[in-house]
């Protein structure tokens, strides 16, 4: 029998932007939504404004041949002017995707194939990176616009056809009594392709509706309303992960613009930056990965700021280990601040489980199901029906992905039907302290083969195949290692014979071909063989036995030195 949230909320049938904004014509308020973190002063959207530059936008891109349904890829770092262009796309009956601003031209073109995107967006200082991902994928360059409303297109941009911001906007004017596009079934309108390795593979559409993305909304919305800490007068966000990628599209970009938290918005991630922000605007909330949790414990810099003003400090993406959670606690006076733990995924728009809204200590759990929610755990076929006895996490709700795009095959290795219920197979190994609504979540490991790289999902099989284009490269394995508390990739590698290559310009290579996160940080090791089952499966538990004592070996040699 599947454990029940003990919460239901009700969910409109709308699109995102009417849940957002209500009405295209209707007064809003001018207060501040989207703040620049390092311009503060000058650099602000307000929520009318958000409004309007997402109209504008829309409009734009109508004008501009987008149809309904077409897909807009945006290549961008963090950017006040970033929810907009989300939003805009969607107005315009679009389907909006974002590319991590760390995305080499191969990977660029990967997305845009793999999404059939007719218009990609990108911020001044990606424009090479577009141009040739573009190439690669046959995308025109009269389709690339320049994302940034005070830079101008450079001379070469220009000459090769690249569009500037004022052909991607439309006039204030135009934009005000333009009407966005509501789309006939919300439910199964799909709104935003956020990109995920899944439970395996390599990086896959993520299908997500207008309904499942207002579903999401509607927690954020309950947790406030029922939240044991009142929302204050000065309460104010600050937004450092990346944009781009669902969990913080979903409550920087999105849920806390309803809320009315005004969110301070930094290009990318700094530590020092982030603590010197904290302390100068004021900030109360703060959501965050376990590697910045780590630094909060630890950083001896982290003591050297006032902190005082946070009252929220969430974490996601990972499970955090107890001890980062305490040493983070310390900043800030005994009770007063401690860590919030949730689980989702990019599946289930980013929101599985809650921390209770009414708790007042921490609990190393990662919350419990979320409103409108249900969980199982299941040992195969078998469902597991008694408390702490682990299992994988089934889940079922309404913010449950439509499916993987374009990828029938993908989409049913992940969701179930049982009782008349879609779930997804999580690939998370999870146990709970309890058989009953309410019932406290633990994650303890994965079933799937993915390295998580500070909160990035990393196929090892993408890896591999990309070690493989290399004529110097016979096989390879990759797993992920943890390093100083953080996952890494780790590979292991056959040479072909005769090959003199080595891993100091096999790593210099990587870096060159792949996102920053997929670099491989965690060791390349050359071997006479990649273990496998007869079908060719790599045995990755021999490969991380050996890893385990090899960098066991390495620690000892470190401390004797």
């Amino acid at each position: 029998m599947p454990i029940q949230s003990r919460w239901t909320t009700p969910l409109p049938e709308s699109s995102l932007q009417k849940w957002l904004f209500e009405s295209s014509f209707d007064p809003l308020p001018n207060r501040p939504t989207f703040i620049d973190a390092d311009q503060p002063d000058s650099k602000i959207v307000t929520f009318s404004g958000f409004r309007l530059w997402s109209k504008k936008i829309g409009l734009g891109l109508q004008n501009a041949g987008l149809q309904v349904g077409d897909r807009v890829l945006l290549l961008s770092g963090n950017h006040v002017l970033f929810p907009s262009l989300f939003v805009g796309v969607l107005m315009a009956g679009g389907v909006f995707t974002g590319a991590s601003p760390a995305f080499t031209p191969r990977e660029v073109a990967y997305q845009l194939r793999d999404s059939a995107a007719t218009f990609l967006i990108v911020a001044p200082q990606f424009v090479n990176t577009a141009i040739e991902g573009a190439k690669l994928a046959g995308l025109p360059p009269s389709k690339i616009f320049l994302f940034d409303e005070t830079a101008k297109l450079d001379a070469e941009a220009s000459r090769q056809g690249v569009r500037g911001w004022a052909d991607l906007v439309a006039a204030d004017a135009d934009a005000a009594a333009w009407d966005w596009v509501e789309p006939k079934d919300p439910r199964s309108t799909t709104c935003c392709l956020n990109y995920s390795s899944g439970t395996t593979g390599a990086p896959k559409g993520v299908e997500i509706t207008h309904y499942s993305y207002v579903a999401n909304g509607e927690t954020s919305l309950f947790e406030d309303r029922v939240s044991v800490k009142p929302k204050l007068a000065g309460d104010r966000a600050l937004c450092f992960l990346p944009l781009y990628h669902a969990a913080a599209q979903t409550i920087f970009g999105i849920n806390l613009a309803k809320l009315g938290v005004p969110v301070y918005i930094m290009p990318a991630f700094n530590f020092v930056h982030m603590l010197q922000h904290i302390q100068k605007l004021k900030i109360t909330r703060l959501v965050a990965a376990p590697p910045i949790i780590r630094a909060l414990a630890t950083s001896p810099l982290a003591s050297k700021y006032d902190l005082s003003s946070v009252n929220f400090l969430g974490c996601g993406t990972a499970p955090l280990a107890p001890n980062l959670a305490d040493g983070a606690e310390k900043l800030w006076p005994a009770g007063d601040v401690y860590v919030r733990q949730a689980w989702g995924m990019t599946e289930i728009t980013c929101t599985g489980t809650v921390a209770d809204p009414l708790q007042k200590t921490r609990t190393d759990s990662v919350g419990e199901a979320a409103p409108n929610t249900a969980i199982k755990l299941m040992n195969g076929d078998k469902e597991i029906l008694e408390a702490n006895v682990r299992g994988e996490l089934w889940f079922t709700g309404p913010t449950l992905m439509k499916g993987y795009w374009r990828n029938p095959k993908a989409t049913s290795e992940t969701i179930a039907y049982a009782d008349r219920t879609r779930w997804l197979k999580t690939g998370d190994i999870a146990f709970v302290d309890s058989y009953k609504p309410g019932a406290k979540i633990h994650i303890v490991d994965r079933m799937k083969e993915l390295i998580k790289v500070k909160g990035f999902q990393v196929a090892p099989a993408e890896l591999e195949a990309l070690l493989l284009e290399r004529d110097d490269i016979v096989d390879a394995g990759v797993i992920g290692v943890v390093i100083n508390g953080d996952e890494a990739p780790r590979a292991y590698i056959v040479k072909a014979p005769g090959s003199k290559t080595s891993a100091e310009e096999i790593s210099k290579w990587m870096e060159g071909t792949t996102a920053r996160y997929k670099w491989i940080t965690g060791g390349i090791v050359f071997v006479d063989m990649i273990p496998r089952v007869p079908s060719g499966k790599i045995l990755r538990r021999v490969l991380k036995e050996r890893a385990e004592k090899e960098m066991a070996v390495r620690s000892i040699r470190a401390k004797l030195a």
